[in-house]
């Protein structure tokens, strides 16, 4: 299985509902550093699993839709909490839509880094 990971950041501000989360409950600022890894079993014709200046371009613009917002007023994150593992689901979501169809690639794997110490990731199909 290849795979081919691209690297990107997004600033964010967003807070949680339950008890569990401590001070987080309040509204707070979050700076990811976001990977995504395409994977796929073969490699096409030009010899490339997938061009890595087109899956940088498209998970900046991805990033740019979250981009200095606070999730807790966009519209796919109301009524939930934006955690790091629902904030690397809708990324990946997102980006599994504009790689439909490549026939390459088979799976994707977002990963939000909150730190060097903690991350998270969501895996999907393609």
């Amino acid at each position: 299985m290849f795979g081919v990971t691209v690297r990107d950041h997004v600033m964010i501000a967003h807070s949680f509902d339950g008890e569990v989360f401590g001070p987080a409950q309040r509204l707070h600022g979050a700076t990811y550093v976001v990977d995504a890894t395409f994977r796929g079993p073969d490699l096409g014709p030009d010899g490339i699993l997938v061009d890595i200046g087109r899956a940088a371009d498209e998970l900046k613009d991805v990033l740019a839709a979250l981009s200095y917002r606070n999730l807790d007023e966009v519209d796919e994150f109301k009524g939930i909490n934006s955690t790091t593992e629902a904030v690397a689901r809708w990324v990946a979501d997102r980006l599994a839509e504009r790689f439909a169809g490549d026939p390459e690639l088979s799976g994707l794997v977002v990963t939000l880094h909150e730190s060097h110490v903690a991350w998270a990731s969501y895996e999907r199909q393609l």
